[in-house]
């Protein structure tokens, strides 16, 4: 276990004045409040919080991180309290402990909602302040390292939970080395029979090329000093075992197929040395093609720069190399640990480069934390994250130069979203690289796409299925929920200005704010939207914005005049409807005509299902034995209880002449709103189309506003039934309309 004195003095090793005293006291006090606890493992407890400790002065963290490293879990597992802390060591410090403290009560493998909620949580503690996230991985990490001494079961958990959100979360916050072992800690449990093979086949092919690394180091190194690059470093190593696992999936090889087991970094002086030792290697060695990457001119979203190329190298070895400067080394190793935001607040300078004061790995997280204000559900906002955090990028840009990096898949719809919500949303076509092509079209790197906008847009639910961005996914379900919001808030309005209107008032937006808190709403549109779509009475919105109102109307039941008949609702209110047309005496006499249906032989029954068929609709026949045949629409769903029975079915289609001036039956079901009138005006569009209403029930729907009429029609053909079903769509009192098929 390491000493106290230890641990000082590996952080005086690269901060000369760190506060000593606040070091010691921390590791007084951790000692003295976690006494004689152990861990699984039997160690005493003090040697996870001082092993954290180590971890991030590998990182080279300034001493109150390392502070909050050690009293981590005081509060959680110790008599601590935030206010002893506080006292002690400051607000800061105990404001980051409790933050920790937090998060080590969250139980991220769970089920999804939950998973997701935590997740949030996990977020929102480290935008906070970036340390909180140091810890907790350094955390993690030591976990993992003695995950051992743990139940099966438990192992399993720790691991995917490793596996599934905190090493991409170090990955995407620039930390790629933490994350290389955090996912191969992770698969020695997840996979311990795929860990064993890797890892045995790599043993044995490190035998058989014993000194093979040290001998392509000498000869990389030899030819960039020949070539002037006296301070160039090389230094090579065997891929891990996940990654070569994880190619070996994706590519669908064996091990053997495997050409690239071996990588190389060159680190030189600056940025002008990268190149010229990319010069220096592609004019010595053979280049694989495509497989050349310049990270320095387009860096990733984390902020990770370098040069990869591969090459046939010495040896005729295939190997990857990544040329980089030491300041990219740091960052690439150490990721957001890198940066002097929370340090001393000033950009640092290496080797002529300056680093940023806050780092895009951060900056990521800040706008991740933005989707959280944007009220999407946990399960959206998980998927959003790990899309996030998992996807490899393409790097595009706009017309103007600016560069967009996106998920590899991203189409321009992604694009857009990715420049800014607003112009997604009004997207209605895109140029890439000065041709109109297709919104599915997957962008690749240095695509420029140029975004087409409409003003009068609304983005298309089905785009959701298109766009692989978190962000675009849920900025297309707001604007879907606001367009469907805006139709009811729409028919809500109509309502609410007729019953409004019928008691003597005046509704408007602003008489409605007041009453809201009786409502239980939050504001205006949503309690109209309400109304539209049913969960809302409007009496109940008129009597609570007039709580003296009282319901006073009086039903008056018309005269009966030639070519009109009375009809009574359910309610007790009568409607005046226009007769319908009756049968002659002679049509009666004539009796039905035959059905015009060919495909049927000999002297059987044949008859329609009870919502009928209409020619051009296309029909099926069902056989059943003793009643003869029924005529489906095949769009019914009762033709499911056959599909077993293929015997029964038989092919049949319509056989219409122009003698034939036959009406046929058909049902539909039309959702209206509740108020004097509404019965008239359907009947009346009906009349005027030429259509016979044979039945009519009339009942109330779950909200008093509306009401469900069920119609059984009689019409020429679809192109008449559609007709109708158009006409009665754009009414105002019309809700919605169906079909029915039984």
């Amino acid at each position: 276990m390491m000493r106290q004195y230890e641990l000082v003095e590996r952080v005086q090793r690269y901060k000369p004045d760190a506060n000593e005293a606040l070091l010691n006291k921390a590791y007084v006090y951790a000692m003295q409040k976690h006494g004689q606890q152990k861990r699984a493992s039997g160690d005493p407890y003090i040697s996870h919080p001082l092993e954290v400790a180590a971890i991030l002065t590998e990182m080279h963290l300034d001493e109150s991180t390392i502070a909050v490293a050690l009293l981590h879990d005081t509060i959680e597992d110790t008599t601590a309290t935030r206010a002893e802390i506080d006292e002690l060591f400051g607000e800061d410090i105990g404001r980051l402990v409790e933050g920790l403290t937090k998060l080590k009560r969250l139980d991220l493998v769970s089920k999804k909602a939950k998973q997701a909620e935590n997740l949030r949580k996990l977020l929102l503690a480290i935008s906070d302040d970036v340390r909180v996230l140091l810890v907790k991985l350094a955390d993690r990490l030591h976990n993992m390292r003695t995950l051992d001494h743990m139940k099966p079961e438990q192992k399993a958990r720790i691991s995917e939970e490793t596996m599934d959100i905190y090493a991409p979360l170090a990955g995407r916050m620039g930390m790629q080395d933490m994350r290389d072992e955090l996912e191969d800690l992770s698969f020695r449990y997840i996979n311990p029979e795929a860990y064993e093979t890797v890892t045995q086949r790599l043993a044995n092919l490190s035998a058989r090329n014993e000194g093979l690394i040290k001998k392509i180091e000498d000869e990389l190194r030899e030819l960039l000093v020949a070539n002037g690059l006296q301070d160039a470093a090389v230094k090579g190593r065997q891929k891990k075992p996940y990654s070569i696992f994880r190619k070996m999936q994706s590519k669908s090889l064996s091990f053997e197929q495997l050409s690239d087991l071996y990588g190389f970094r060159i680190i030189v002086g600056d940025i002008p040395s990268c190149y010229r030792a990319l010069g220096i290697v592609h004019t010595r060695w053979r280049v694989v093609p495509g497989r050349f990457k310049d990270y320095i001119s387009n860096p990733k979203q984390n902020d990770y720069r370098s040069i990869h190329t591969t090459i046939v190298g010495p040896s005729r070895q295939r190997i990857e190399l990544q040329i980089r400067t030491q300041l990219m080394q740091e960052i690439a190793e150490y990721g957001i640990a890198a940066h002097a935001l929370y340090k001393d607040g000033r950009g640092a300078v290496k080797g002529g480069e300056l680093l940023p004061r806050e780092s895009s790995a951060y900056s990521w997280l800040r706008h991740t934390i933005e989707a959280l204000a944007e009220g999407d559900n946990p399960e959206e906002f998980l998927e959003h994250t790990k899309l996030e955090l998992f996807q490899d990028q393409v790097f595009c840009f706009t017309p103007k130069g600016k560069l967009i990096a996106l998920p590899r898949g991203a189409t321009p719809i992604d694009f857009a979203y990715a420049v800014h919500t607003n112009i997604g949303d009004t997207t209605v076509g895109a140029k890439i690289n000065g041709r109109i092509m297709p919104l599915v079209t997957r962008l690749n790197n240095g695509d420029e796409v140029e975004i087409i906008r409409s003003g009068v847009q609304v983005p298309p639910a089905a785009w959701e299925e298109i766009v692989v961005t978190g962000k675009a996914r849920s900025a297309i379900r707001r604007a879907t929920r606001m367009a469907i919001r805006k139709q009811y808030a729409g028919l809500g309005h109509r309502i609410l200005e007729r019953t409004f209107e019928r008691a003597g008032k005046v509704f408007s937006k602003e008489t409605l704010k007041p009453a809201l808190h009786r409502l239980a709403h939050k504001d205006v549109e949503d309690a109209i939207a309400a109304v539209g779509r049913g969960e809302l009475s409007s009496l109940d919105v008129l009597r609570a914005v007039f709580p003296d109102y009282k319901d006073e109307r009086v039903t008056v039941k018309p005269s009966t005049d030639d070519g009109w008949f009375n009809m009574q609702h359910a309610s007790g209110m009568v409607f005046k409807l226009p007769n319908q047309r009756r049968i002659t005496p002679e049509e009666a006499e004539a009796g039905p005509d035959p059905l015009p249906i060919r495909g049927l032989s000999g002297n059987i029954r044949v008859q329609f299902a009870p919502s009928g068929a209409v020619p051009g609709d296309r029909i099926v026949g069902i056989m059943d034995e003793g009643k003869g045949i029924t005529i489906y629409p095949i769009q019914a769903p009762a033709l499911q209880h056959f599909d077993d029975q293929p015997e029964r079915w038989i092919d049949v289609r319509w056989d219409l002449d122009e003698a034939n001036k036959s009406r046929f039956p058909v049902k539909i079901e039309v959702n209206t709103i509740n108020e004097p009138g509404t019965l008239a005006t359907v009947a009346q569009t009906i009349g005027q189309l030429d259509i016979n209403i044979r039945s009519l029930a009339m009942g109330s729907n779950r909200a008093a506003d509306f009401s469900e009429l069920t119609m059984e029609v009689e019409v020429w053909d679809l192109r008449q039934l559609n007709q109708l079903l158009s006409h009665l769509k754009e009414l105002d009192c019309v809700a919605n309309l169906r079909r029915v098929y039984d």
